[in-house]
Parts: C-alpha cells; sequence; structure tokens
C-alpha cells in the first residue's frame, strides 16, 4: 500500500528525515511513533504530497506521490493535527464543500455525505457551525473529511490530541472500526491508545527508523533480563538461603513489605529464562509460601523511552540515539554542528588577516 524508501528532508542545515524507509501493509493499523522533533508530521507531509522531499521516493498503491500526485492523492484520505476546518460553514456545508473538491459526482454527493455523517456520528450537529462545536465533535469532522471519497488509506496526525478521556475511547473506537474497511496510518503521543488500537507500531528517531513490528513483537524485542517479584511469608535470609540454590538466578534483592513476617525479593534470571516454576517449588518445599508472585513486562511506553533515548518527564534531546544492535540507527554527528565548526574556522582566518592588516598599516605599508 505505502512504501517509503530512502526518504530525506532537509530544512536548511536541519535533517527532519534521514534516510528512512518502512512499508506500510494493507489492512492493518499502524502507529508512527517519536519525540517531538522526531520527523513524523515532516514524514506524514511528504508521503501526503504536502511537501518535497530531497531526495528518496514515496509510492501509494505503487503510484509515485511526486510524478503522479493526482492518482496517488486519491489513494488517501489525510487528517493533519490541525483538521482543515472552515469554521464560518455548517458540518453538513464543509462536507459537501470537500466532497466537490474530491471530484465526487454531483449525483453522489447528498447521499454520500449522508453515510459520512451517519458512520461519523454527527447527524445531531450537521447544521450547526463549526466554530460553535466541541473539540471532539471538530476532531470527527475533520476525520469526516479524510473519509470523503472513501480512500484505501487514512493518515492521522495526532488524531487524538487534546480531547478528554471519554472522547478519546469515542475516537478509538471509530478508529478502530475503520480499521475494518481502511488501512490506518496515525501517529500518537498517547502510548496507551497506540498500543490498545494498532496492529504494527514503527517508531522513529532523530528522522531513523528504531524499531518496526506489533506490540508484542517489540515488547518480545526489548525484553532483555526476565524480572521477578515474589512476596513469601518468611524472612529475607531465608529466602536467599533458598535461592541461591536454583540455577539461571543472577541476582535478588529482599527488603521487607508493610505486612509483618512477610519480604519482597526482587529476583533477576540469566538471559530470557523462565524460573517461575522452579522458585514455586523452591520456596514453598523450603516451607516459605508465596504470597504473590509476578513476571515484570516492558510496556510499550519503556520501550519508546529506550528506543528513543529519552527520559520521562524531559526534554527532547538534541544528540543521535547510540547505536543499538536490534535498531538500525547510527551515530552521526549533527550537520549544524559541522556547520557551527566550519562558520567558526572560517571567522578566525577572517581575524587573523585583519590582524595583519592593521600590522601593515602601521609600519606604512601599502594595503
Amino acid at each position: 500500500m505505502i512504501q517509503v524508501e530512502d526518504l530525506v528532508k532537509k530544512y536548511g542545515g536541519r535533517t527532519a528525515v534521514d534516510h528512512l524507509s518502512f512499508t506500510v501493509e494493507k489492512g492493518q493499523i499502524y502507529g508512527f511513533l517519536g519525540p517531538n522533533g522526531a520527523g513524523k508530521s515532516t514524514t506524514m507531509n511528504v508521503m501526503t504530497g504536502y511537501i518535497a522531499a530531497n531526495s528518496g521516493t514515496v509510492k501509494i498503491n505503487d503510484y509515485d506521490i511526486l510524478k503522479e500526485p493526482e492518482k496517488a492523492k486519491k489513494c488517501i484520505g489525510y487528517l493533519p493535527e490541525i483538521p482543515p476546518l472552515y469554521t464560518d460553514m455548517t458540518v453538513r456545508e464543509y462536507l459537501l464543500f470537500v466532497a466537490e473538491l474530491k471530484k465526487v459526482p454531483k449525483r453522489e454527493r447528498a447521499s454520500h455525505v449522508e453515510e459520512i455523517l451517519e458512520k461519523m456520528q454527527l447527524g445531531e450537529v450537521q447544521n450547526r457551525l463549526i466554530r460553535n462545536l466541541s473539540k471532539g465533535y471538530k476532531q470527527r469532522t475533520g476525520l469526516a473529511q479524510a473519509l470523503i471519497g472513501y480512500p484505501e488509506i487514512l493518515i492521522l496526525d495526532e488524531p487524538m490530541v487534546g480531547l478528554d478521556p471519554k472522547q478519546i475511547i469515542e475516537m478509538r473506537d471509530l478508529i478502530k472500526s475503520l480499521g475494518k474497511d481502511h488501512t490506518i496510518l496515525l501517529s500518537s503521543h498517547i502510548l496507551s491508545e497506540v498500543s490498545a488500537v494498532c496492529d504494527h507500531v514503527l517508531i522513529i528517531s532523530h528522522g531513523r527508523l528504531a524499531a518496526s513490528g506489533s506490540p508484542e513483537e517489540l515488547q518480545e524485542m526489548m525484553r532483555g533480563q526476565a524480572e521477578i517479584e515474589v512476596v513469601v511469608s518468611g524472612t529475607g535470609q531465608q529466602a536467599e538461603e533458598v535461592l541461591q540454590n536454583i540455577p539461571g538466578i543472577e541476582s535478588c534483592e529482599t527488603e521487607d513489605t508493610a505486612e509483618a513476617g512477610s519480604v519482597r525479593i526482587r529476583i533477576r534470571a540469566a538471559g530470557d529464562t523462565d524460573i517461575r516454576g522452579e522458585i514455586s517449588v523452591a520456596l514453598a518445599g523450603a516451607g516459605l509460601p508465596i504470597l504473590s508472585m509476578t513476571r515484570a513486562e516492558k510496556s510499550l511506553e519503556d520501550i519508546f523511552l529506550e528506543l528513543t533515548g529519552e527520559e520521562s518527564g524531559s526534554e527532547e534531546k538534541e544528540t543521535p540515539v547510540e547505536e543499538q544492535s536490534h535498531a538500525p540507527v547510527e551515530k552521526i554527528p549533527p550537520e549544524d554542528t559541522a556547520d557551527a565548526a566550519a562558520a567558526q574556522e572560517a571567522a578566525t582566518e577572517s581575524a587573523e588577516r585583519n590582524a595583519e592588516a592593521e600590522e601593515v598599516t602601521e609600519d606604512g605599508g601599502d594595503l
């Protein structure tokens, strides 16, 4: 459906998209993740033909977006982060206008808009001015315009931004229902919603692809060492004496719990070995009843932060993420750093030439 190959987009000396390649298959919902400034919106704008890339290709159903833009764009419905709404129109007037722009046959426009209004549950507000709608209804109207013409592919840039929890649930259900008939690529910062809605996740950092796979595949890829937390009735010393005889345990830490007579143990297993059975048998056999046992799993948020080099609550980092074995990310010095160094060198040479000229002038020589 969508093929992005070696895409590069620069703004002056800054590279927003850096040799990015990925494929979007038919009939799936893709999540497009990355920190602010990672290149998500730029990539989407190139994919939809809003801006041109410096190099690389984007093909929509085998139509090159630059060479055959009309055919390629006919396959796409696009919802930008800020929906392109005419607020002095009613919802119905606006959708009829979009249908005309998208060349829906005149005799079919009214029935087509009626279908979209019903699908997006906009019937009760269809005759209201868009300026008077709530944020949720404005977002629905933006999604409705993307659906005009029933394109095969929907590209949604932050469709849940600014919505309250109830509206987010409603938008999630809408996107899921649309996924039955459309291929969807959506970007979002609400990672729990991406995990709940998307079949496949693309994570980019500094304009490059950091990881690609289903949420389950990413969790498996990033799992690393298994961590198990056990609460037992007994003392830490008793538990450690039992656990040290179990092969496959790399380390364990104990701490007292709020409940008297029990201890919490954090166990790290070597590799990804599941040793919960051995732990249960050993502790029970030593007369240490297990009150609870859980295996720690990385959430999509943990994976996102690790792959993009971000820390929870921190500002976006300027330096590229370190090269990692699981992700096609290379450490390349930013071009603007090189430009700054060249400018500094040129300024130094100029200053030296000016100084020499002043010396010659003071000695009475010719310049």
